[in-house]
Formats: structure tokens, C-alpha cells, sequence
């Protein structure tokens, strides 16, 4: 049995991806650099760390980096976070798995101040036990340092006993180097061939389908 869920946030339980998109191709532009959305799109799911190294040169990023990536947060808290919406099923999902005794964890590559504003739209305070943020970790996905962030909050549950639920490749990548397994979910917009080639053992179209079939799903409390 699972006993012990980790949420990526993002694009798995709030509809954002395309929001940040927008944000960070307006920010690169404010810094002098045209990058088309197309290949960003690509990108998300990594944090800021790992992201602004496949478009801007090294010297801009060691020099700047730092100041890019808060204007970029500055920007999405300001501009974009307030059209970011739940996908459907999230809360009853929650709910689900918190009446099966599992343990429920957020982990994302946001910052703090977005997964409170997250937070606020999830309205699932009640339900979850914990999470963590890329402030919790040195490196953020795929580097694995996020999920083992989660690891250490479940302690003295294992790997085994926990499965990661994420939308981008990227979590399946970290997840898999923390020695955890992943279920993707389309809702991200990465396909199905895509997760799956990343290391995701079940494809999900999104929260609601999860819960639909639950029941039968890798994540079932037998």
C-alpha cells in the first residue's frame, strides 16, 4: 500500500503552466532576450535554477541570475496568479486519500510566496501534512532534492511506501533519482509517451480522472 503521497503543485493540481510560460517569456524580454514560448513551454516544470541556464548565457545567469528570477516570481505573483485556477477533482481527491489514512505532501519547484497564494486557491489546508518548496532544496527538478525534502517530512516511511503524482517529465526524473515512483497526469500538457518515457508507471488525464478510478489505480489503499 501507499501510504504516503507527494503532490507536485503546477500543472498536477493548479492549472499555471501556460501562466508561467507567459511570465518568464515577458521577463526574458525585460532583460534583453527574445525566447519563444514554444521552448519554454518545454522547460516548465524545472525551477528557475535549471531553467534560465537553457536560454540565457552563463556570465548573464551567474551575474544576474538571482535578479531575473525574482522579478520573473515578482511578475507571476503580480500579473498571472491571479488567473490560475484548481483543476477539477483536487479537493475530493484530498479527501479520499486522507480518509484512507495516506499521507499528503506538496512539492514544487515554486517558491514559498507562490505556494501560499496555491494554497489559497487549493483551499485543502485541512488535508495535507506538509510541503515543501525549491526554498527547501539546493537544486530543483529534476535535480532530486526536492522529493528528498519530502522524504525526510515522512520519515520513518521509505520511498517505497510513497508515490509522487506530477505533470512535467521533470518530476518523474527527480522522483526517480529519490528512488520514487511517479504518476503523471496530461493536464500539464505533456503527453502520455512523454511521461512515460521519463519513468512514469501510470497515466492519468488529470485530479478528477485519478480519483475516478482510484479505486484501481497503483494508488489504492488496499
Amino acid at each position: 500500500m501507499v501510504k504516503a503521497v507527494i503532490f507536485d503543485v503546477d500543472g498536477t493540481l493548479i492549472d499555471t503552466n501556460d501562466l508561467h510560460v507567459a511570465s518568464w517569456v515577458e521577463t526574458f524580454r525585460r532583460f534583453g532576450h527574445e525566447v519563444a514560448q514554444d521552448a519554454v513551454r518545454g522547460q516548465i516544470g524545472k525551477g528557475s535554477d535549471q531553467l534560465m541556464p537553457v536560454f540565457l548565457p552563463p556570465e548573464l545567469v551567474e551575474r544576474r541570475g538571482e535578479e531575473i528570477a525574482a522579478a520573473r516570481t515578482a511578475l507571476f505573483l503580480q500579473d498571472y496568479v491571479g488567473q490560475a485556477r484548481a483543476f477539477p477533482g483536487v479537493q475530493p481527491l484530498f479527501e479520499r486519500l486522507h480518509r484512507a489514512g495516506q499521507r499528503i505532501i506538496l512539492a514544487t519547484s515554486a517558491k514559498g510566496k507562490e505556494l501560499e497564494r496555491y494554497r489559497e486557491i487549493l483551499g485543502v489546508d485541512d488535508l495535507i501534512d506538509d510541503a515543501v518548496t525549491s526554498d527547501d532544496a539546493e537544486h530543483s527538478k529534476p535535480s532530486p532534492d526536492i522529493f528528498q525534502a519530502a522524504l525526510s517530512r515522512l520519515a520513518p516511511l521509505t520511498a517505497a511506501e510513497a508515490s509522487v503524482v506530477g505533470d512535467t517529465p521533470y518530476d518523474a526524473q527527480a522522483a526517480g533519482k529519490a528512488g520514487l515512483s511517479t504518476i503523471g497526469l496530461l493536464c500539464g500538457g505533456f503527453s502520455a509517451a512523454t511521461l512515460r518515457d521519463a519513468g512514469c508507471f501510470a497515466v492519468y488525464r488529470d485530479p478528477a480522472e485519478l480519483l475516478a478510478q482510484l479505486d484501481h489505480s497503483p494508488l489504492a489503499a488496499r
